[in-house]
């Protein structure tokens, strides 16, 4: 499975934006999927998750703001994140599991919210 993020960039406080997550390859397989976010220094933490019923989890810290989605005919996962706050500044990853407990990562996208 290869996954592809776009949507990231510069926004200000208050703010929006809409990140995508885009599979290819075996993607019949796929079971969950989830967005991450990483600050230098920090170890990557989970942002929110969906599974293939679309029952989802949101970390405290966003919970409210953003919202998590799938389509699974487009094999693409969306995250829309609104009221955005400079502590949401990071590299946002996308993460796929398969049904053999196969992990897969996107590249990163960067988010800035400037204050």
């Amino acid at each position: 499975v290869q996954l592809v993020e776009s949507g990231g960039g510069l926004v200000q406080a208050g703010g929006s934006l809409r990140l995508s997550c885009a599979a290819s390859g075996n993607t019949f397989n796929i079971n969950g999927m989830g967005w991450y976010r990483q600050t230098p220094g920090k170890q990557r933490q989970l942002v929110a998750d969906i599974n293939t019923v679309g029952n989802t989890y949101y970390a405290d810290s966003v919970k409210g703001r953003f919202t998590i989605s799938r389509d699974n005919d487009k094999d693409t996962m969306y995250l829309q994140m609104n009221s955005l706050k400079p502590e949401d500044t990071a590299v946002y990853y996308c993460k796929v599991v398969d049904a053999a407990g196969h992990v897969y990562w996107g590249q990163g996208t960067q988010v800035t919210v400037s204050s």
